[in-house]
């Protein structure tokens, strides 16, 4: 089985990038960039990207569409350099991440590219491409392993079975030769979000209190003074300490508070594809302390209590910093640890 780049599914995406800038205007250098690439004239969309590039040297639009040309060009070594830079200066960006490792992939340098698409899914873990990047990357490399087993083994028909089964699932889906730009980029999401879509968030509400049991009728004055008594009976959970809990880790995060920050997370918590806790937090410090500025902010939050001491939190996350700005919707789950409320998971989702 060769490995086709174009298989791939090479991202061209110029607008958003998984940011949400507004759209460039009519003589933008970037768009008329784009339209050149798309009509094939690669050359003079390098000169337009350059030329927008001599002003803008570190916006990630514009050396993300010079990755593509350079690709499209066959300059694969200059085009692994322009996307590696983009990954060490805009981590939380999963497309630069693939499409290096598609340009690994077409090298036959497979373990490199599956570590690059799983530093794509780490970053965004709903990123459907590359998952079946990644798919594509195990297949090949399966492929390899069980043509090296057929050589020291002719009379394997378990490895023959299998080996067949992988070309066949690739007979008849080999792509056009030429990448595709794609149309519509993927939904913007804060760094290193779990992206899971959540169930539908339920209204606020408070933890449903039991029925009172059955009791024998009572006299007119005696009912009445039950009622107020009723009225007293403690309510479940308080959404508002909750929500509290929320708000101070949204403010760490503002102002590069690392500590503040991890401290809002359960022992518990349920780290993005199960790694290392001790890595993920390492992950975490980087990402915060590295902008200048940061800016966080929860809108139309929603909690819901599964119990008296678990509860789900909906809202819509804006993030913003000095290189990156994102939207997206997220959900906290939220467990008590001792008289603390604590992350225990965070999903996001559209």
């Amino acid at each position: 089985m060769t490995f086709n780049p174009a298989a791939a599914r090479l991202v061209a995406i110029l607008i958003c990038l998984g940011l949400t800038p507004p759209a460039l205007a009519q003589g933008d250098d970037l768009q008329e960039a784009q339209q050149l690439l798309k009509q094939g004239q690669t050359e003079r969309a390098m000169e337009r990207v350059d030329q927008y590039l001599k002003t803008k040297p570190k916006d990630a639009r514009g050396r993300f569409l010079r990755g593509i040309l350079l690709t499209e060009q066959n300059k694969p070594t200059e085009a692994i350099r322009t996307f590696t830079e983009l990954t060490q200066d805009y981590p939380e960006l999963p497309e630069p991440y693939n499409n290096l490792a598609v340009l690994y992939a077409s090298q036959g340098q497979y373990d490199k590219a599956r570590n690059a698409l799983e530093m794509a899914i780490r970053t965004h873990p709903s990123y459907a491409t590359a998952h079946e990047n990644l798919g594509d990357i195990y297949a090949k490399m399966a492929s390899q392993a069980y043509d090296k087993a057929l050589q020291l083994d002719k009379g394997n028909r378990g490895a023959q079975t299998k080996l067949n089964l992988i070309k066949d699932l690739f007979t008849g889906t080999t792509p056009p030769n030429k990448v595709a730009l794609a149309q519509t980029a993927p939904k913007a999401t804060p760094p290193a979000a779990r992206m899971i879509a959540p169930a539908p968030a339920a209204p606020l509400a408070a933890a449903p209190t039991a029925a009172p049991k059955p009791t024998a009728p009572a006299e007119p004055a005696k009912e009445a003074a039950k009622v107020p008594a009723k009225a007293a009976t403690p309510a479940g959970p308080s959404p508002e300490v909750v929500l509290k809990v929320v708000d101070g880790w949204a403010t760490a995060w503002t102002n590069n508070d690392v500590d503040g920050y991890l401290a809002r997370y359960a022992p518990s918590f349920k780290t993005p594809d199960g790694e290392p806790r001790k890595a993920w937090e390492s992950e975490r410090r980087a990402r915060i302390a590295k902008p200048r500025k940061i800016e966080v902010r929860v809108e139309s939050p929603k909690v819901t209590f599964n119990d008296a001491n678990r509860a789900t939190v909906t809202f819509r996350q804006y993030y913003r910093s000095n290189t990156f700005k994102a939207t997206a919707s997220k959900t906290l789950v939220m467990v008590k640890s001792g008289n603390q409320w604590l992350i225990q998971e965070e999903l996001v989702g559209g």
